[in-house]
């Protein structure tokens, strides 16, 4: 069989990614599919995976897909005729410490929203479903009943025979020299055998995906790491419907094997490879034993399970397997090519992940959108410096074990810090402040108090800076805060038709006078919102769009991408995010410092809610803009980074005598959850619109020329009120030992769940433990139906009592921010 002169779709990869969005785009009915192994199916990573199929994940999209893909295997084998070895004998997951059975249960809470099979153990229901394991130490565990073991070879051949029964076509010893770009999109792929042109190219070659991308000019952030596993000689009385068993705190996880026992494990300081290069000989190949690096593990295995002392090695196993910097995969078209699609650096997730990956993938490559809300591993997501080796080198030791490391709360990366930083960063550092990581921003989460150290101790419950973010949240409250917000991504838009592209971008109206704020969305053609964020107009011709850091690329990929499409508009955008610092100054005394500090009038009749202008601190020329993300009276200032150090040490120095404190983004993020501030990708996606959000009063719903997603708004206003709706949660129980709210916490009305939660924090302004989160009546969630139902909130497995209702808890009638 000839490589053919042209595909609608060429993949790049023959591992289990690559063989499934080739069946999954064949069973979909894209029969021109054409996948190239550089040598043979598996022979990268895939071949050498462990088969675990577990479906409990971070977040509800990543369990959906995990769980999609548990439910494909099941009739994979029958479908197709290949052998896949699945055996759905389930997974037990097992605590060593209350704070890890939290997690678990915590886990367990999320996945039963959404009708996944989960039962908490005792260690004497772990003992009767796993016997040779010690486990007097533990505290107890889940076990998913539907989660199992596969073949990783046999299911990838499997996927590849459903491919080819449906007309693709798969090429072995096919090596890919790179992807032909022309005019921003991929046109097709150099091989080994000629080139062969494309509609649609599909990355999907595992650690090889880094250079290929960067060669075409996509920025790929992923690293091979070595992994360790060992397979036992057969143990007598082995059972062999043992469930899968991960032992966390131990870095370990066990399988049942024809009679071995297969340990792995995912050691806490770990091993990167490849950096300089892989072999072009690399074909199901393993790396050098290292004894000395795994004997830990396999020391606290054998006193876990004790059989392992006593049964000999039958194959010590070291393979590289690709890791990203967040631990989350990438699928979705690059923003730098166009028709160019990803899907790699699966973070030894892949076997599980796979079969929903492919789906969701070849269901975007055909409609040319993502399915669901994919934001969790949309390759938008990553910023252009992550392609950087180095850093990519340093964050793979830590990222690797982090997957069976305590995932706590507010967790911050130990390793590849300080790539970016702002201006202040040192000052910051000096006045105590500790720093977290977003996009790659070093940014003050808090400060600690003269004498104490600025480090983290995690936790469920409070955490040790639980007294210092409420000092700075008390601060916004009754002083003033000052908050170093550099990291906000800004773009400049400017040009003769700025206006008309941002008007019809935004569900607002932003043709309004210049220094104007305008709050807004940018949805989609169903009426989902893909960003959130503000807009300034500057004058006739030039905008200031303004969103958060981690929305950097994806949110000036969506307003370029416009732009490419009409080449004919008369408008730039250009990323100014490095050039402008922003600076949030925010408090009932905040106008009083800035005119003291201006001599500017900054009263409500000169400068109104949502103004924006120029005034004068110190040398430097500021653009204030009045407006807020904590709910209270207060400006942005958006200041040139050279002049940056001076306008600080004035605001510095002349907030002393208005009691003002530097506040950090965990203070920030109280405020705004009490204020029901929507964050795009926690409260908000591309599946929310603005009417189930509550931003109906962003949408200008007869302005000139419409929006981008009005059909879809107005087909959902004219069928009432909306049957699910994201609502402001309240937990009754405001003790000191109250739980605390994060994410995905099931929400029940009497005693049925109906949702679950966003984002959660401690309200300090109201001492309260709230959140947001959707719910859902079919009839349509109202206030009186909100007001009828008794609530509850489920947290690691029991439900709190709690209030529900649509308006924010702090100044829900805007009272403050107007002052």
């Amino acid at each position: 069989m000839s490589l053919p002169s042209h595909a609608s779709v060429v993949i790049i990869g023959g591992g289990i990614a690559g063989c499934s969005i080739a069946y999954h785009l064949a069973k979909i009915g894209v029969r021109d599919v054409v996948l190239l192994e550089r040598k043979q199916l598996t022979c990268g990573t895939t071949w050498h995976a462990a088969g675990l199929v577990g479906q409990l994940r971070a977040t509800r999209n990543l369990t959906e897909l995990a769980k999609y893909t548990a439910d494909l295997y099941r009739s994979l084998e029958a479908e197709t005729g290949q052998a896949t070895g699945f055996r759905q004998n389930g997974s037990i997951s097992v605590a060593k410490t209350p704070a890890r059975l939290e997690e678990l249960l915590r886990g367990a809470s999320m996945g039963r929203t959404f009708g996944l099979e989960v039962d908490a153990l005792t260690t004497a229901k772990i003992k009767e479903r796993w016997p040779l394991l010690e486990v007097g130490d533990l505290v107890g565990g889940i076990f998913l009943p539907k989660d199992g073991q596969i073949n990783p070879v046999d299911t990838t051949q499997a996927f590849a025979r459903g491919a080819k029964q449906r007309g693709a076509r798969v090429f072995e010893n096919t090596r890919v020299l790179g992807i032909r770009v022309e005019k921003g999109r991929a046109a097709g792929v150099d091989t080994e055998a000629g080139y062969i042109a494309a509609d649609t190219v599909v990355l999907c070659a595992g650690m090889w995906s880094h250079a290929l991308g960067r060669a075409a000019g996509v920025s790929i952030p992923l690293h091979a790491a070595e992994h360790f596993y060992i397979v036992t000689e057969p143990i007598a009385g082995l059972p062999g419907d043992l469930p899968v068993l991960r032992v966390y705190d131990e870095c370990a996880y066990y399988k049942e094997d024809a009679g071995k026992l297969l340990m792995g494990c995912f050691e806490p300081v770990a091993k990167p490879w490849g950096m300089h290069g892989i072999p072009e000989s690399f074909c199901f190949d393993t790396l050098p034993e290292d004894y000395d690096h795994f004997e830990p593990i396999l020391v606290a295995a054998t006193q876990r399970v004790p059989a392992l002392a006593d049964a000999g090695i039958q194959l010590f196993f070291n393979g590289p397997e690709s890791f990203t910097p967040d631990d989350r995969y990438y699928i979705g078209e690059a923003p730098e090519v166009r028709d160019l699609f990803v899907a790699t650096g699966f973070n030894s997730v892949g076997i599980a992940a796979s079969g929903g990956a492919g789906k969701v993938v070849a269901q975007w490559i055909v409609d040319r959108r993502p399915p669901m809300d994919l934001a969790d591993v949309d390759i938008r997501r990553a910023m252009p410096f992550q392609s950087n080796r180095r850093y990519l080198r340093d964050r793979t030791v830590e990222t690797l074990g982090l997957l069976y490391a305590m995932h706590w709360p507010y967790y911050q990366y130990q390793t590849a810090r300080g790539a970016r930083r702002s201006v202040l960063h040192d000052r910051l550092l000096t006045a105590g402040a500790c720093m977290g990581e977003t996009a790659g921003w070093e940014r003050p989460n808090w400060f600690a108090e003269p004498g104490t150290t600025p480090k983290y101790e995690y936790s469920y419950g409070r955490q040790n800076w639980f007294d210092a973010c409420a000092r700075e949240c008390l601060a916004v409250r009754d002083a003033v805060a000052l908050f170093d917000q550099s990291s906000f991504a800004k773009y400049l838009v400017q040009g003769p038709d700025a206006c008309g592209v941002l008007s019809l971008l935004s569900t607002a109206d932003v043709a309004v006078a210049p220094g104007r704020v305008v709050y807004t969305q940018w949805l989609n053609d169903r009426g989902g919102i893909e960003a959130d964020l503000t807009i300034t107009r500057l004058d006739e011709t030039r905008f200031l769009v303004v969103t958060s850091a981690i929305c950097q690329t994806r949110d000036l990929h969506w307003l370029t991408r416009y732009l490419d499409d009409h080449p004919e508009l008369r408008c730039t955008a250009t990323d100014v995010t490095a050039g402008i610092v922003m600076l949030g100054v925010m408090g009932p005394r905040s106008r009083d410092l800035l005119q003291s500090l201006s001599g500017a009038d900054l009263s409500n009749a000169a400068h109104p809610f949502g103004g924006s202008r120029e005034i004068e601190i110190g040398y430097a020329r500021v653009r204030a803009s009045r407006i807020t993300y904590v709910g209270e009276l207060g400006w942005e200032l958006y200041c040139p980074a050279e002049h940056t150090l001076d306008v600080y040490e004035r605001l510095l120095e002349a907030g002393a005598g208005h009691g003002m404190r530097l506040a950090g983004y965990h203070a920030m993020a109280a405020c705004r959850v009490e204020k029901g501030y929507r964050h795009w990708s926690h409260d908000i996606g591309d599946e929310d619109t603005p009417l189930d959000a509550g931003l109906g009063f962003t949408v200008a719903w007869d302005k000139p020329g419409g929006f981008v997603g009005r059909e879809a708004l107005l087909a959902q206003r004219a069928r009432g009120t909306p049957a699910r709706r994201l609502v402001q949660v309240m937990l009754e129980d405001h003790s000191a030992s109250a739980p605390l709210l994060y994410h995905e916490e099931p929400i029940a009305r009497d005693g049925v769940i109906v949702g679950s939660t966003r984002s959660g924090a401690w309200g300090h302004r109201i001492g309260r433990s709230i959140g947001m989160g959707y719910v859902s009546c079919d009839a349509g969630v109202t206030r009186e139906w909100l007001a009828a139902g008794r609530w509850q909130v489920e947290v690691a497995g029991e439900r709190h009592a709690a209030r529900v209702q649509l308006e924010p808890w702090y100044d829900p009638k805007n009272e403050r921010i107007r002052s």
